[in-house]
Formats: structure tokens, C-alpha cells, sequence
């Protein structure tokens, strides 16, 4: 995708890496052998490694520029993170930041930045380390954090060290700062720029409404991992909080947005990124735009 006119907005994605993460049956536990087979011949080689069966996940925050604001949404790993049980994630010293610039957006220009949820891949460029501290990496933005996503963490402090350490080093920060604002899950950020609530993932998982010039667009953070999941929204994924929930907020985002020309935006699909929600006989399927 990297940058495409919108409306009357802009948006560009930012990468900060892609892998092969896992087999469909580690990430969602519903998804048995005959649901994999029968999905192959499209997730090979776009969305599939066919030797590891590895879906193939990208980590990547999208900026809109609207004339008024930049906004950034989600933030990604960050570097020199402590996830001593992520190995892919831990201490990584990615290009994210040349990434963000070669789409011509510096830190200091972001306004806002919103996060769908507070996962570990989705907060990390939030802060930057700094003379041996975790500050804000975006000194003039406002963080735009579900008030019921926050309260969700803040007592799962102590839980586990990996929470912890995700909460401490990269949204305490900016709670300390001074720099966030936590807002309703159907908040709005400014005119035709609204959270829409899709939770289960987390509790306070939203996603983010973009309205421009006639054209609708969607920032799904986590609602969709991989578009195996529109084509079998039943599946939820292990790391979801609400595993039911989670299925209801897909079923009604897919009943919602099918064939209304919503270009949605996920936070992790590859190929190129970003596309429409398709009816197909009596299910759905996503349709990647072209590059």
C-alpha cells in the first residue's frame, strides 16, 4: 500500500516487519486440518509459507493525514524492548523510524496516536528509550487509549512479566507524561474520525472510522488477524480475551461492512494490506486492492 490518496485524506502504512508467525492451529484453535486444506491454494505464497504452513503476518501502523491532523494508528513492537519470551521482539532494533519518514511524516508531526488495544505489538513505538527511560516517542501527540482498555491492564498488573514489562515501558510512560487521553469506545476524535467498538480481543478493543469526501475507511487493529478469519470468522484467536465475544464482534463487522466498499485496513495482513469485505455464497471472503 505505502501511500494512497483517500477522500480527501491521505494514508500510508508503515512496516516494521513480517514473518512467518504461526500454523493456523496455534494461533486459533478451531482451526482444524480440513479448514486448512481447504483454504491453501489462496493463502500460498501471499498470506502462507507452503513449506512451514506459517501464516505470514505484517506489523505495521498506518498514518492519515487529513489536512487538520496526523494521525498514527497502532504502534507496532518498538526497539530495545525487554520481551525476554518473544525472541522475535526482544531488543529488535528495526527501521521503523526510516520507514516512518520515507513516507515523509517525522515524529515530531504526529497529533495522534491511536491504539485499537494494548497489546505487546501494538504499543511499542509509543515510547522510545531515552538516557535509560521510556519517554514519549511522538512528543506533540495526544495517545488515544479506551479508558476500559487501560482499566483492563492496570489490573492485570502482576499477571505476568510479560504484561507487565508492556504496560510499564510503553503505556505508563505516557500516562506519566501527561500525554493520554482515555476516551469512550465510541469517542470521537474529530469530525468523520470516530472509534467504533469491536470488542473480545481485548475488552477495550476498538477500531477506527475514517469518513472523507464520500469514502468510508476502517482501522481494525486486531478484529481480523488474517483473512483466513474472513473466510471463517468462527475463529478466534488464542490470545483473545473473550473468545466469544471476539467471534460476535467479527460476525457483526462482517454483516455490517460486506460489499459497502469500506476499504478496511487490518493491522497485520500482508500482500498489500488493505481491501473490501466480499459476500461470497453464504460466507465472505477479502478482496486485496490492487497495488
Amino acid at each position: 500500500m505505502k501511500t494512497t490518496t483517500f477522500g480527501e485524506c491521505e494514508i500510508s502504512s508503515v512496516e516494521e516487519s513480517t514473518m512467518p508467525f504461526r500454523i493456523p492451529a496455534d494461533m486459533f484453535p478451531d482451526a482444524t486440518d480440513d479448514i486448512v486444506e481447504k483454504h491453501m491454494p489462496w493463502m500460498v505464497p501471499h498470506y502462507m509459507d507452503a513449506e512451514t504452513r506459517m501464516m505470514l503476518f505484517s506489523f505495521k501502523s498506518f498514518v492519515i493525514r487529513t489536512g487538520r491532523l496526523t494521525i498514527l494508528v497502532d504502534a507496532c513492537v518498538g526497539n530495545h524492548k525487554e520481551r525476554p519470551g518473544r525472541p522475535n521482539w526482544h531488543r529488535q532494533n528495526w527501521p521503523y523510524m526510516a520507514n516512518l519518514a520515507a513516507v515523509g511524516v517525522q515524529p515530531e508531526e504526529i497529533d495522534i496516536v491511536m491504539c485499537t488495544h494494548l497489546h505487546i505489538d501494538h504499543v511499542g513505538w509509543n515510547t522510545q528509550l531515552k538516557d535509560g527511560r521510556w519517554v514519549p516517542t511522538f512528543p506533540n501527540a495526544r495517545y488515544v487509549f479506551a479508558q476500559a482498555e487501560v482499566d483492563h491492564w492496570q489490573t492485570m498488573l502482576g499477571a505476568s512479566e510479560v504484561g507487565d514489562n508492556v504496560f510499564n515501558d510503553s503505556v505508563l510512560p505516557i500516562l506519566e507524561a501527561g500525554q493520554a487521553d482515555l476516551v469512550a469506545m465510541d469517542h470521537e476524535i474529530d469530525h468523520g474520525i470516530v472509534l467504533e467498538p469491536t470488542p473480545g480481543h481485548t475488552p477495550g478493543h476498538v477500531a477506527l472510522k475514517l469518513d472523507s469526501g464520500g469514502d468510508r475507511a476502517l482501522f481494525i487493529g486486531d478484529l481480523f488477524h488474517h483473512p483466513l478469519q474472513v473466510r471463517e470468522p468462527q475463529l478466534s484467536s488464542m490470545v483473545c480475551t473473550d473468545a466469544e465475544l471476539s467471534r460476535t464482534s467479527r460476525y457483526d463487522f462482517l454483516n455490517k461492512y460486506a460489499d459497502s466498499e469500506a476499504l478496511i485496513c487490518p493491522a497485520h495482513f500482508t500482500g498489500t494490506e488493505v481491501g473490501h469485505v466480499k459476500s461470497d455464497g453464504d460466507g465472505w471472503r477479502f478482496d486485496f486492492v490492487a497495488d
